[in-house]
């Protein structure tokens, strides 16, 4: 049977230019499939294996859920306990979310925060720094209104780990859950896989190829830090399987488990028939294929992308991680395993995906045709180069340095820099630089106070809210 399924894997990967992808599958709570494919860089021919380590992106997110479990199994922890007990100085923008948020509200993302992702992507903060900065992000939803993806809340909720535990997030997970589970090729972060014997490199798309990418952090490590390989990738899901034991030793009570699994927050609903609404747990997507119940997370970071699901009704798991991003592969052999396990008739998952692909192609197009027709053309800035110059701030994001070079303004913002181009009247653009972590087609507009002086940067770093706003800094100088 996982022959014909191999055949899928080698096309899949083939037509999605995929590197190196490693798989585990799991029938009747046992491993069925266990094998790497593929390079692990193109810079290359080493081969990837069941042991190749890469970065498991959000998958993560999972552990640091059931870290908090294990507390609160030891009765150090309630999922309904306020976040501001345990950290005293944790604030939002919203007095009512800081005095109400809880644990569970953390883990299940209804804090009312977008995503607000470029205030820890550049990388060059700590969680501790970046701890007192949510005061500064405005909320776009109230409380529990509603569902909406942050890795800065699951970075709090591994501060709420360290606080209870006396230990650091890393050590924790190590201690109490990653070698209980048997794991042995693991680690944290992009400097343990530059020293692992044996582990991936990331990879990003440019005109259609894959090519190698920047090995870039994860500052929020609790929402995706954790490197691991498929072989122990499946030692996870068949605890979750099994309700949380590891053999016959219990890991993580029964209940706690079921609480991870427990929809939560309605995220959305799936354009395919077969897979229905997605709701999230604590850790863990709760949803539906083809009338099973599956409990799974995605991962994504620049250049790798990667998928974890369990049936708990078939005893069946799937995990696929792949060197490459974005793409469908994780999904298309996700659900070709899961329909085999099945014995149902399958999906040709391949097709489906393929034709979204290539629609999405001819949208893209569509789209940059469309942003370019609305840039005016034969416009001006309404003052001259460098009266634009200068440092602007804002509270959470930073600072921006503009300076005027030459016949042109260059942009500087913690760690990315690079010439802007004009757009149109007072608003310019940053660079696209797809082979690194970079803010690619930023607009920057600049604004002036009631004199006429360009006071303020106006930059949509955060989609979900109006724009976020660097105002020149009291000591910058202004013409």
């Amino acid at each position: 049977m996982w022959r014909e399924f191999e055949s899928l894997v080698e096309s899949s990967m083939k037509e999605w230019k995929i590197p190196g992808l490693a798989l585990a599958v799991i029938e009747d709570g046992e491993v069925s499939l266990l094998k790497g494919y593929g390079v692990r860089d193109l810079r290359g021919n080493e081969p990837v294996t069941a042991d190749t380590q890469f970065l498991l992106c959000s998958i993560t997110k999972s552990f640091t859920a059931a870290g908090l479990g294990l507390l609160v199994d030891e009765g150090r922890l309630a999922w309904s306990r306020p976040v501001r007990e345990v950290i005293p100085e944790f604030r939002l923008h919203d007095a009512v979310a800081t005095a109400q948020l809880t644990v569970r509200d953390l883990l299940s993302h209804l804090s009312g925060l977008p995503r607000h992702d470029w205030l820890h992507m550049p990388a060059d903060l700590t969680s501790a720094q970046m701890l007192p900065l949510l005061r500064h992000l405005v909320p776009s939803r109230e409380l529990r209104e509603a569902f909406q993806y942050s890795n800065l809340g699951y970075m709090v909720a591994g501060i709420v780990i360290e606080r209870l535990s006396g230990q650091g997030w890393q050590d924790f997970v190590t201690e109490r859950l990653l070698k209980p589970l048997g794991f042995t090729h693991y680690g944290f972060g992009i400097d343990a896989l530059v020293a692992a014997a044996d582990a991936a490199r990331p990879h990003t798309m440019v005109e259609g190829d894959p090519v190698p990418a920047q090995l870039w952090p994860v500052p929020t490590a609790a929402g995706g830090g954790l490197n691991a390989s498929a072989a122990d990738l499946a030692k996870w899901m068949r605890c979750l399987l099994d309700e949380g034991r590891v053999g016959d030793t219990p890991l993580l009570s029964a209940r706690t488990v079921r609480e991870m699994g427990m929809p939560r927050a309605w995220m959305s609903r799936s354009e395919h028939a077969e897979i229905g609404d997605s709701h999230y747990g604590l850790g863990l997507f709760c949803e539906n294929y083809r009338g099973d119940r599956t409990l799974a997370h995605s991962g994504s970071w620049f250049g790798w992308a990667t998928l974890m699901t369990v049936v708990p009704s078939r005893r069946a798991g799937v995990a696929v991680l792949t060197n490459r991003a974005p793409g469908a592969v994780t999904s298309i052999l996700t659900f070709a395993a899961l329909d085999r396990i099945a014995g149902r008739e399958p999906v040709d998952w391949f097709q489906r995906l393929l034709a979204k692909r290539r629609a999405d192609l001819v949208q893209q197009r569509v789209d940059e045709k469309a942003r370019t027709d609305r840039r005016r053309t034969g416009t001006q800035p309404s003052h001259a180069l460098e009266e634009y110059a200068g440092r602007y701030e804002h509270p959470a994001y930073g600072c921006i340095e503009i300076a005027h070079e030459g016949d042109h303004l260059a942009w500087h913002w913690r760690g990315a820099a690079g010439a802007l181009t004009h757009w149109h009247y007072d608003m310019f653009v940053t660079p696209d630089r797809p082979t690194v972590f970079h803010p690619d087609n930023l607009a920057l507009s600049f604004l002036y106070d009631r004199a006429g002086r360009i006071d303020r940067i106006a930059v949509p770093f955060e989609p979900m809210v109006e724009d976020i706003v660097f105002r020149r800094a009291k000591d910058a100088p202004t013409t």
